[in-house]
């Protein structure tokens, strides 16, 4: 499954919205499968995103689910560079027109300076 980092940035501007901590049993997004959805929300732990209980696997350590409740400081970090929706989309064209996809960090690293562009820096 590839990732999908539109879904990523709507899921950390959901867990942002929701206002509390509470645990999330059942993460709905409009136009995405609850299977995509929980991949997504696996990964999003794995990058330090979002807390969650993770639930192993009973013959290894392999996280094979997780039960969200919000965002960590990473993933606040990384929906305040793209929060904004002129970013975001101005962003995602220069990556598309170039490599069509980027590691992570470059992702962040490039709305960030989109972001200071925008901001006049």
């Amino acid at each position: 499954m590839k990732r999908d980092m539109d879904l990523i940035r709507a899921l950390l501007l959901h867990f942002e919205a929701k206002g509390n901590q509470e645990h999330e049993l059942n993460t709905a997004i409009d136009g995405y499968d609850s299977n995509v959805i929980g991949y997504h929300l696996n990964l999003m732990y794995d990058a330090g995103l979002i807390t969650a209980e993770p639930f192993t696997s009973s013959t290894s350590s392999r996280v094979y689910k997780v039960v969200p409740f919000g965002l960590t400081w990473q993933g606040h970090e990384f929906l305040d560079a793209a929060r904004d929706n002129k970013v975001w989309e101005t962003t995602r064209k220069k990556i598309i027109s170039a490599v069509a996809e980027v590691p992570f960090s470059l992702l962040r690293d490039l709305l960030l300076l989109t972001l200071k562009q925008q901001l006049g820096f």
